[in-house]
């Protein structure tokens, strides 16, 4: 069997693909994978880590906003588009794949539409709750669309073809929950609510700043509270200075860093996570069974992670504050509040549980297996 997966742009898209090939590889061994996608982006330095055959083809978006810088970038977008075509046949005569799978992405939609041309087999993963474009145009023209959230199915255009099979979700994470009283002893935890915050690992400059005033708040009250914080690569220095301006420090009740590198052991740990609300952050969140402050980016394409919030917000697993009406006050009015009710925690946490689609991997590998021995 040989798989080729276009997928790039952010780790949101790339890592659930990583996940599927190996999915593949472990079910059939003797599988052939290679990944489509541009040697500028993320996905090259992920795909090459893990090992993968790498073909590059290069595929920008279009920009909404007309400057004259962007009217240049969409020019160049214009020729790689016409370039894409031709690209993607040379691709598939190079690999001659039994199947093709996007999973999201610019790069998706050359690579799988020249597959479904073809007559090659195709498969797409949409990870949110709002698809994104490129799936939507995609949808009608591949063999099995698979969503990770039932209310992305109508979006996609496509019900009859679509399976709902969750977000694919790290095995470690699975793993480390399981150890949940041993790591909270090793952080020195004991009977405190433990709260782990974080914007991603560039780091979100407005997250930062209201969980400054968070972390202020928890030391001037002392709240029986250990907060685990993750600046991102640019927040470093702002969180330090708001430590000075807001009279808080490191310490017994607070650490932080500038990046995470245990997310597992820290997931299964906390009682409360507050963070953006990507999909597979909030497929973990669902894995682990963790209650959350999810605060959508508001700049993403399609604001797919506030729809992704809403879902869990719906299930009562989460509370949802939009950057527009975040401050530190509604930030700690809205912990506090948590705090103060005995149990609230768990069973928000048990919501977000029930969410959980644990064998979504085996869902999507036994599919796609099933397609490929169909003639």
């Amino acid at each position: 069997m040989r798989v080729l997966i276009a997928a790039g742009g952010t780790a949101g898209h790339i890592n659930p693909a990583l996940a599927i090939a190996g999915a593949l590889k472990k079910a059939d061994p003797t599988a052939e994978i290679h990944f489509a996608g541009r040697k500028e982006g993320m996905e090259y330095r992920l795909v090459t880590q893990a090992g993968y055959p790498f073909h590059h083809i290069e595929i920008t978006g279009f920009q909404r906003k007309l400057s004259l810088h962007n009217i240049k970038r969409n020019i160049i977008t214009l020729w790689n588009l016409a370039l894409s075509g031709p690209k993607a046949k040379a691709m598939m005569k190079e690999v001659k794949p039994d199947l093709v799978i996007g999973c999201g992405g610019y790069v998706s939609g050359p690579v799988v539409r020249c597959a479904a041309k073809m007559g090659i087999h195709t498969a797409l993963h949409e990870q949110n709750a709002f698809p994104g474009v490129t799936n939507k145009l995609l949808a009608p023209d591949v063999d099995i669309v698979f969503a990770a959230v039932p209310a992305a199915v109508e979006k996609l255009g496509a019900p009859d073809k679509t399976l709902v099979v969750g977000n694919p979700v790290r095995p470690e994470v699975f793993v480390q929950a399981a150890n949940r009283e041993a790591i909270r002893a090793q952080l020195g935890a004991g009977d405190r609510t433990v709260i782990l915050s974080f914007g991603g690992s560039l780091g979100a400059r407005r997250v930062n700043e209201v969980v400054a005033d968070l972390c202020a708040w928890e030391q001037h009250e002392h709240k029986p509270v250990l907060h685990l914080h993750a600046t991102g690569q640019y927040g470093v220095q702002l969180f330090e200075q708001l430590q000075k301006q807001k009279g808080f420090a490191p310490g017994d009740s607070l650490v932080v860093k500038e990046y995470i590198n245990n997310m597992p052991e820290l997931l299964a740990a906390a009682d409360l996570v507050i963070s953006r609300a990507g999909a597979l952050t909030l497929a973990e969140l669902e894995a682990v069974g963790r209650a959350a402050v999810l605060i959508p980016s508001p700049n993403v394409a399609e604001n797919h992670q506030y729809y992704n919030a809403m879902e869990l917000q719906k299930a009562g697993a989460a509370v949802v504050i939009e950057e527009k009406d975040l401050t530190g006050e509604k930030l700690v009015q809205t912990v506090s509040t948590m705090l103060t009710q005995p149990g609230k925690l768990a069973e928000m946490g048990k919501n977000a549980r029930s969410l959980s689609v644990d064998d979504s991997l085996d869902r999507i590998t036994a599919a796609l297996l099933k397609l490929v021995k169909t003639p």
